[in-house]
């Protein structure tokens, strides 16, 4: 029974690798769009949040602020997942850079789950209780809540830095798992993963959702007119377009990943046929590609939930676009101004 145990566990070994070709032009194709996009985009909007001084203390902006800076930091780790796979999944790296790289994209993949809940709640909280919101959703709280989310998330992920270079095929190799005996273990932190990095926040979103909708079309909220209903009916709006594009993400980016990686473990873990197996790895592989595109998403979130984002995006791109010397410092200078007005 032991050799039969282990014939089978090597031949879900093969077939899973069977598929390497695939699974490594899908990732070059899907980096090498994210990271120049990501990249750039974050590190744009972080900027715009540091130029917008009048709104730092804005509870939504601290988050946002962090969702930015986990998308940029997983950017960075992108270029060295292209080397690996240009290089047909060799790792020329040191070991610990193997380590940081599968470390850093659970960071990035369940902060941002949860920063994206966490506005959610706090756009809830805006249109459906704004006097428990001023007295609660301080800038101070919500930086405290964000340093919770990265410090939980970090610990969480934590084993996953256990996961280095291995060796196959006499080539060292990243991303894969050390051994099949590790298969069990991954299949318990994904269902760990699935329960508190994205089914709680994604009932979360839904309540919140389906809450200021009810709000929004409520006939209380329109018997009266004038310029302060219009203020007030357009700030509702706002908010569910910001939860709606959250749904969205957690839609197309978030929803097939967890579901189909569930699936996959599941058949690797229980020996099922060799082809299931590689039809669920190329699942994953694609599923894995919108869960890392979450990175370009989220730029466009704050473009259009923040009106005061898309203005100060409109200021440098004019102050980028004049052809007169020194045009982009008057430009910088006059956004400053406009924070300060």
């Amino acid at each position: 029974m032991g050799n039969n145990t282990s014939a089978t566990t090597e031949m879900l070994v093969a077939c899973f690798h069977d598929d390497d070709t695939f699974k490594y032009r899908a990732y070059t194709f899907t980096y090498l769009l994210v990271f120049p996009v990501a990249f750039l985009c974050n590190v744009g909007a972080l900027a715009v949040f540091f130029l917008q001084s009048n709104r730092r203390n804005s509870p939504s902006y601290v988050v946002m602020m962090n969702l930015a800076i986990s998308d940029g930091s997983f950017s960075l780790t992108l270029p060295l997942r292209l080397a690996y796979y240009f290089r047909g999944g060799v790792w020329d790296f040191p070991d610990w850079l193997c380590r940081l790289c599968v470390f850093g994209f659970y960071v990035n993949l369940y902060t941002s789950i949860l920063f994206l809940t966490l506005l959610s709640i706090l756009r809830w909280l805006a249109v459906a209780r704004p006097l428990r919101h001023r007295s609660l959703a301080t800038p101070t709280r919500s930086l405290l809540v964000c340093l919770g989310v990265w410090l939980f998330v970090g610990v969480s992920s934590a084993p996953f830095l256990s996961n280095g270079v291995t060796n196959r095929a006499g080539f060292p190799r990243c991303f894969e798992p050390s051994s099949p005996s590790s298969w069990g273990r991954i299949l318990i932190l994904n269902y760990v993963g699935v329960a508190l990095g994205f089914l709680l926040p994604f009932v979360t979103i839904i309540i919140c959702y389906s809450r200021i909708v009810q709000r929004l079309t409520a006939p209380s909220g329109l018997r009266s007119s004038g310029p302060s209903n219009n203020i007030r009916l357009r700030n509702r709006r706002r908010s569910v377009r910001l939860v709606a594009m959250v749904t969205a993400t957690f839609l197309l980016c978030f929803l097939p990943y967890h579901l189909i990686r569930s699936l996959h473990l599941h058949a690797v873990c229980g020996r099922w046929s060799c082809g299931v197996v590689v039809a669920l790895q190329r699942a994953v592989v694609v599923t894995l590609c919108l869960a890392a595109s979450n990175s370009v998403v989220n730029p466009l979130l704050y473009y259009y939930s923040t009106r005061t984002f898309r203005d100060k995006m409109r200021d440098a791109h004019s102050s980028l676009l004049s052809s007169r010397p020194g045009s982009f410092r008057s430009g910088l200078a006059m956004m400053r101004r406009r924070n300060t007005t």
